[in-house]
């Protein structure tokens, strides 16, 4: 037995340390390392057992060609150098007939490692394929902190462990930040309050003392409320105002007056005097701290919605007293020059961009040239991109050359011509930063590859020889890039203890505190080149929509998009896709004793479960979770989600949409395994 330390690689903000028990070759157990700085020895639900995932029979062991129909599953194996020698020989192909354009990558964050998350960009940019538009999480979130903020760092997660009132606005953190979650319990334990700002009861409500449920989209109208509440009562922080703000007066002036609590009641749906009472509380804490979710950030008002919240610590002087301010993001990026990594500098010429949201339009209406191939690599389209119908009219034409790189069968890889295995992160070297904490950890392979998989880098490597790519940086190894990266200095690392990154154990970086790093040098409540120089109200994409509900793609503790869903210990808790009505939505639709409903649009229809339950108010919807298609009955979430984008950034607005709903008849039974049906 020895024991490996490795992080967790999926797309969460804690990046959590591990601990890899290895026997014979074989990850045994995945626990929490009890030296990390933030995550203290404890895992998610997801990540304890993460060696059933590694060596889960599911795994893909060898590379699959496509025999039957696009969509049916069925492949038969082949070598590696058939895989890639028929990659080159295609691809040279369409770049010769049709352009390097034709060529769409497809990538996000099934693996966060800088050096694997970003292993394709270098051979991408040498072909001139077309640029992928990363947006689909929650690049508006990141546009309206800037608006106001700049490139300012958030503040340690830890400082909330000194404030008196701790307010969750659009987080679930119970399922997608639960190290934050145990640091807000600790500001409990020591006298804070915790609010929860949602649109639903989500898991998280269960921590907080006080729940405020506000209609989906709202949120920037409640803090425009709370901030003329603030300044018609004289509960600002003059002094903090005048030293460190721009522009209060043109917002309190030209905008607050349109915000008084009865509109900002017509709006969210809150009292006028919880509007008010809310504003009084927020201004007599010693040290009110906001941890901002990604999901309000996901309507057509999304950038908006978090600029007016990033106003809120300014007006009160928060960021002057310990344990006050605002946590978007850390951004730990910053330490990094990914420059080496991207190697946009390959470039012939610029290209076209494709946003991420909109690849049913990339695939079924774009030309000139028309997208003739794809390949997808820790990503999985099929299942978490929007309007999924169109994603699959997309992957079944027969002229589109798609190639997945995966560890599972996903629903994307079903489509593929090509299928070729993935390592996991216990199997291949890698660097991690984080945006929820300020922790960086080094990642070595803690196990042979799985079967005959490889690595992102070492198939992109492969496929630049196939194709006559020659750049040193194809020449060098994971592990190599990855020291490349720490070798070039940056700020933020500053005083970073090399000895314990190398020794595989995670370290803080210590980003610089002080003037606020804005071009005024000032937070910036006006924003004199944005085209809304102050923050304001902004409707969402379906606040006038004609059906009834608004669906919420909430997250569920027990899977992470689509992720796990090969685990069944993991399924049997989760117990498929549900849809969560409240009894007077249910009541109105007649639903009566039904089990299963489905809900439609204009978009598609899609079959879940049915829960009535109290957690969700009146005209919402909720359905938690990605899962694979072998474990819905028709349709999928996605099936209902809409290619429409944010305010600014480009980003998805998977909150913004609505459906109705009806009973559907009960299912037949099955035995819910995964990877089934």
């Amino acid at each position: 037995m020895r024991t490996v330390r490795s992080a967790c690689p999926f797309d969460c903000p804690d990046t959590c340390g591990l601990l890899v028990d290895v026997r014979d070759g074989r990850a045994v157990a995945v626990r929490g390392d009890p030296e990390h700085p933030f995550s203290r020895g404890t895992l998610c639900a997801k990540m304890n057992g993460y060696e059933r995932t590694v060596h889960s029979p599911l795994r893909l062991v060898t590379p699959l060609e496509r025999v039957g129909a696009k969509g049916s599953g069925a492949f038969r194996p082949v070598s590696w150098d058939e895989a890639i020698e028929r990659i080159g020989g295609r691809w040279r192909a369409i770049l010769r007939d049709h352009g390097a354009e034709a060529v769409l990558p497809y990538s996000y964050g099934g693996t966060m490692g800088l050096v694997q998350r970003h292993a394709g960009h270098a051979l991408f940019h040498a072909l001139g394929a077309s640029r992928l538009e990363r947006t689909i999480c929650s690049p508006a979130k990141g546009a309206g902190w800037r608006a106001v903020m700049g490139d300012t760092p958030g503040p340690d997660p830890d400082d909330v462990r000194m404030s008196d009132l701790v307010i969750l606005w659009g987080i679930n953190a119970a399922a997608t930040s639960v190290h934050f979650a145990e640091r807000a319990k600790e500001a409990r334990r020591r006298g804070a309050e915790v609010w929860l700002v949602e649109t639903y009861r989500t898991p998280t409500a269960a921590l907080a003392d006080r729940v405020l449920l506000v209609r989906p989209g709202s949120d920037g109208a409640l803090a425009l409320g709370i901030m003329h509440v603030l300044d018609r009562e004289d509960l600002v922080d003059r002094d903090f105002l005048r030293e460190s703000v721009q522009g209060f007066e043109e917002l309190r002036s030209r905008v607050l007056p349109g915000f008084a609590p009865r509109r900002v009641e017509t709006l969210t749906g809150l009292a006028a005097a919880t509007v008010e009472e809310v504003a009084r509380r927020y201004a007599a804490a010693r040290a009110p701290f906001i941890r901002l979710g990604s999901g309000l950030s996901r309507y057509g008002n999304g950038a908006m919605t978090v600029r007016a919240i990033t106003c809120l610590p300014a007006v009160v002087g928060a960021w002057a007293r310990p344990g006050g301010g605002l946590l978007a993001s850390t951004g730990t990026g910053q330490a990094f020059d990914l420059r080496l990594l991207t190697r946009e500098d390959l470039q012939p010429k610029p290209a076209r961009t494709v946003n991420m949201n909109r690849l049913g339009h990339a695939l079924t209406e774009l030309d000139r040239p028309r997208v003739m191939s794809l390949y997808v690599y820790h990503s999985n389209p099929a299942a978490v991109a929007p309007d999924r119908t169109a994603v699959l009219r997309g992957l079944a034409r027969e002229d589109l050359f798609t190639v997945v790189h995966e560890r599972f069968l996903t629903d994307t890889a079903r489509w593929a011509d090509l299928v070729l295995p993935a390592t996991s992160s216990l199997e291949h070297d890698d660097l991690y930063g984080s945006y929820g904490t300020y922790c960086i950890q080094r990642g070595a392979a803690a196990i042979a590859p799985v079967g005959e998989s490889r690595s992102n880098w070492e198939v992109f490597r492969a496929l630049a020889g196939a194709l006559g790519v020659d750049d040193p940086v194809f020449r060098q190894s994971a592990a190599e890039l990855a020291e490349a990266l720490l070798e070039r200095p940056a700020t933020l690392r500053e005083g970073l203890d090399r000895g314990a990154l190398d020794e595989g154990r995670a370290v803080r970086l210590h980003p610089r505190r002080g003037a606020y790093a804005t071009p005024s040098g000032r937070i910036e409540i006006l924003n004199p080149r944005h085209p809304h120089p102050l923050p304001t109200w902004l409707p969402t994409h379906e606040d006038s929509g004609r059906r009834a509900l608004r669906l919420m793609t909430g997250a569920s503790v027990w899977g992470l998009n689509s992720s796990f869903r090969e685990r069944e210990d993991l399924a049997g808790r989760d117990r498929g896709p549900k849809l969560l009505l409240g009894p007077a939505d249910a009541r109105a639709l007649a639903l009566g004793g039904a089990t299963r409903v489905v809900a439609y649009n204009d978009l598609g229809e899609a079959t879940f479960d049915l829960e009535v339950t109290e957690r969700v108010p009146p005209g919402v919807a909720v359905a938690e979770g990605v899962y694979w298609s072998s474990q819905c009955a028709k349709g999928m979430v996605n099936t209902l989600t809409s290619q429409r984008l944010t305010d600014e950034a480009g980003g998805s607005t998977f909150y913004d949409n609505r459906v109705d709903v009806r009973a559907a008849p009960d299912p037949p039974a099955t035995d819910g395994a995964p990877g089934k049906g």
